[in-house]
């Protein structure tokens, strides 16, 4: 493996994970891992950890996401500038970092696409409208996902950034806002779900994510979205054609195959109720914590 710059890896989370084995073994000299977790209770405080990594509480959120507050922490306790930010849920192939680094390099600031894989049947039956709605616009659009992302210091106006990321929930969405991206054509397998109830509060969190940091986009999604349920109930068999032959070329361009392309047309039944609901919540819970987000640096952590 070639020498790059050193660089200091966020990754959040509260259990050792392969992810978190995988990252270890591509560090190299001067680099850090930083794995940080909540207190001192959390199951990855009785980890072994090798050389390199860097246990890390960030304690309890106060005004902000538990993921927030662990971003803010690790970017505090980071030694280098050049940072990556990644989870801890899905595959980091061994030349995961260094071709960050190079990507870097050549583009700048460089982030990754998720591909999200439900595994519960609500999820499943929304794959297809996560590829289309999430993944395709994130790759299209240069958009950021906080799974894969690598920037350094100099590349935002970090006092700003950290100041607004302690009262906010979404630490990639505010991150678009104080930075430019190339987000190259990789795609990660990244499960999720796993209940209904998961499945539901993810929706909406991430609807009141496109609602606070993108307001223009969840309107026309709204629309869009309205227009082709319209569609799918006068003309049934044409749209479900449609639909799922556009889905199986969403999947090509993200380079995905997965069946779940066919449930594209009942997909829509589904999803644009979900979308209304989202966007009247006022709380959801994510990671066992529940959150009101009042305005995009308003935060209310409630239990």
């Amino acid at each position: 493996m070639a020498d790059r710059p050193p660089m200091s890896v966020l990754l959040p989370t509260t259990t050792w994970t392969d992810a978190c084995t995988e990252l270890a073994a591509q560090l190299q000299d001067h680099d850090q891992l930083l794995l940080i977790h909540d207190v001192e209770s959390d199951p990855i405080t009785e980890q072994h950890t090798p050389e390199g990594v860097q246990l890390i509480a960030a304690g309890e959120p106060e005004h902000c996401s538990g993921k927030a507050n662990t971003i803010v922490t690790g970017m505090e306790a980071a030694r280098h500038d050049r940072l990556v930010w990644t989870d801890d849920d899905f595959h980091h192939p061994p030349d995961w970092l260094a071709t960050l680094s190079a990507d870097y390099e050549t583009h700048g600031p460089v982030s990754e696409v998720p591909y999200f894989v439900g595994r519960d049947p609500l999820s499943v039956l929304l794959e297809p409208l996560y590829a289309s709605a999430g993944s395709l616009g994130i790759y299209r659009n240069n958009r950021i996902w906080g799974g894969a992302v690598i920037f350094e210091r100099d590349d935002i106006d970090e006092a700003a950034f950290l100041e607004n990321l302690q009262r906010t929930v979404s630490d990639d969405g505010l991150l678009m806002e104080y930075l430019q991206v190339t987000t190259v054509g990789r795609t990660r397998i990244v499960p999720i779900g796993g209940t209904i109830r998961e499945t539901v509060e993810r929706q909406v969190r991430w609807t009141q994510i496109l609602r606070w940091h993108f307001p223009g986009a969840v309107a026309g999604t709204v629309l869009v979205l309205l227009f082709v349920l319209a569609g799918a109930i006068v003309a049934p068999l044409p749209m479900a054609v449609l639909l799922t032959v556009l889905h199986l070329a969403v999947n090509e361009v993200l380079g995905v195959r997965r069946w779940t392309a066919v449930l594209a047309y009942p997909a829509v039944f589904a999803f644009v109720p979900l979308i209304v609901y989202a966007l009247t919540r006022r709380t959801f819970v994510w990671g066992g914590r529940r959150y009101r987000w009042r305005r995009k640096v308003d935060v209310t952590v409630l239990e």
